[in-house]
């Protein structure tokens, strides 16, 4: 056996545990964007002292999730028209590169586990679940990188998604026919399956610019 000591397993620390609640009441809009985190409050609602709540809130700073005004306070970002095509484009980045190590490895199975997805989010439109779809579509997302086994891929990729659960927040109703957003899917699934980088390439930006021009319009 190598000499080398075993290490002890690191346990989260109390600051990721918080920044991990508060990031995830920002992605399902229970913060909402432009509403003030203030530490005091977190720290006695969480029953902790308020450095390891300012120290999740640098985090969440740095993530790009909140943004710290001079003499005013921390506030959860609010996206401006520039932001969600950074978000989109870099999201986008992130998943095409993905997709092309899953055509290029076992297709086949990356293929079948993200229409089990799809199917999920044909269920969830079916029953009008627009929390259900929401969920649904940020899984398909997740599985996609998930798959491609990068760790760096799956880092970018978790702060992006984050991002993208605040947008789909917005989005929330505002297909007309949510069948649309399973066919993208399902069509991006089925190019996988199939090992053809071109069309999953195609398939992957035309999602990215429906998506857009939706928010864009929301925006406008």
């Amino acid at each position: 056996m190598n000499s080398r000591p075993l290490q002890p397993i690191a346990r989260e620390s109390t600051p990721c545990l918080i920044a991990a609640q508060l990031r995830q009441h920002i992605a399902e809009g229970a913060l909402a964007p432009g509403e003030q985190l203030v530490e005091m409050e977190i720290a006695h609602e969480l029953g902790v002292s308020r450095g390891p709540v300012r120290e999740a809130i640098q985090r969440l700073t740095q993530e790009g999730l909140v943004v710290s005004i001079r003499n005013k306070g921390v506030f959860v970002s609010e996206f401006e028209a520039e932001d969600l095509l950074d978000i989109y484009e870099a999201r986008t980045a992130v998943e095409k590169s993905a997709a092309l190590l899953l055509c290029s490895r076992d297709r086949l199975r990356a293929g079948d586990e993200l229409l089990r997805c799809v199917e999920r989010m044909a269920e969830a439109s079916t029953a009008e679940d627009l929390g259900a779809m929401s969920e649904a579509d940020i899984a398909f997302h997740e599985k996609l990188v998930e798959m491609a086994a990068s760790p760096r891929l799956s880092r970018m990729h978790a702060t992006l998604l984050t991002e993208t659960r605040m947008c789909l927040n917005r989005l929330e109703g505002r297909y007309n026919d949510e069948s649309i957003r399973v066919s993208e899917h399902r069509g991006i699934a089925e190019a996988i399956r199939e090992g053809n980088e071109d069309l999953a390439m195609r398939r992957l930006e035309l999602h990215k610019e429906d998506a857009l021009g939706r928010l864009l319009h929301l925006h406008g």
